[in-house]
């Protein structure tokens, strides 16, 4: 009984320093690792939670963007830093559910290595085509991608990404063929159907401007629901029931930090997604939705959208670029 003493005590004793760390946090300021560059939808949010959480916090929150490997530097320096935190992550779904797939050596593997702290945002996309295409409606348009001879173009984000596998997916779903036009980035890919390069892609909801100001058209929307954005556009899954794709935004932090500090984190990140001028300033900014769900939700949404796109990604047969 007195061998397992000293294991049982030294248990004891880091328990109680982590009750005490998680007590006193945050002490000091806290970085915000953001995986792309300045000024996209990731960013976006990051500084608008950001400085609510250090007013609730009483700690700066410093957002730096890291931005390379499609968001695996980023989600690498987290892993790597201590699990007491101070150093989070605004981790997007790609990062978490599809480059596991997509990559051949992961530098960590995101659903061990990180832990998720709460669910940030989530959005669809508009199946957008540009004006010159006559298809007016969504049945009208698998119609005429079904007829068309040669096959119709499709741009996108790049090989692997949603935009990407979203539209092999409606293909396969509708029994469609159409060619993939791959560009390195959601705005080129929306630069080209603008300019009639590609007849159509799946746009995020910051297209809106664009499909307001009738540069593309948009015939459906893959959300559950339709979008705030523009409400008059069906979404996908009303003509096909099991259809619905979205993309997502959530916080997370290395595994092993203490679960008061990650309870701490969330409490105070769905305060101030509920906040009236932060719902306000997301919809203006690309018509994202606040996503506020349990840790157990979002935990099993993490798993399920991992095996959902380790299958399309198999079917697809998508690479990195």
């Amino acid at each position: 009984m007195l061998r397992f003493f000293p294991r049982f005590f030294i248990a004891l004793l880091t328990a109680l320093l982590c009750q005490n760390a998680a007590a006193q946090y945050p002490s000091r300021p806290i970085r915000l690792l953001v995986p792309i560059p300045p000024g996209g939808g990731p960013d976006i949010v990051a500084r608008l939670i950001a400085p609510r959480l250090s007013d609730a916090l009483g700690q700066p929150v410093v957002v730096e963007n890291r931005v390379g490997g499609n968001g695996n530097l980023a989600g690498e320096l987290v892993v790597k830093s201590p699990a007491d935190g101070y150093t989070l992550l605004l981790g997007m779904d790609s990062l978490m559910v599809i480059n596991p797939h997509l990559y051949a050596a992961m530098p960590f593997d995101p659903l061990k290595d990180l832990a998720p702290v709460a669910s940030l945002v989530s959005n669809g996309f508009f199946l957008a085509v540009n004006p010159s295409v006559p298809a007016q409606t969504f049945p009208e348009f698998i119609e005429y991608a079904r007829r068309a001879n040669p096959p119709l173009q499709y741009a996108s984000g790049g090989n692997g990404s949603q935009h990407h596998l979203t539209m092999e997916r409606l293909k396969a779903r509708a029994g469609i063929n159409m060619v993939h036009i791959p560009y390195k980035g959601g705005s080129p890919a929306t630069t080209a159907t603008v300019a009639g390069e590609v007849p159509v892609m799946m746009s995020g909801t910051s297209t809106a401007p664009q499909i307001r100001a009738g540069r593309l058209r948009a015939l459906a929307f893959t959300g559950a629901q339709r979008s705030r954005v523009l409400p008059e556009v069906p979404t996908i899954a009303e003509f096909y029931p099991d259809f619905v794709m979205i993309q997502w935004y959530g916080l997370f932090a290395p595994s092993g930090t203490p679960e008061p500090v990650l309870a701490r984190l969330r409490a105070e990140v769905d305060k101030a997604l509920m906040l009236p001028d932060v719902k306000e300033k997301l919809s203006n900014a690309g018509g994202v939705e606040p996503w506020i769900t349990t840790p157990a939700e979002f935990a099993a949404e993490i798993r399920e959208e991992y095996a959902k796109y380790a299958k399309l990604v198999k079917e697809v047969g998508a690479k990195v670029d």
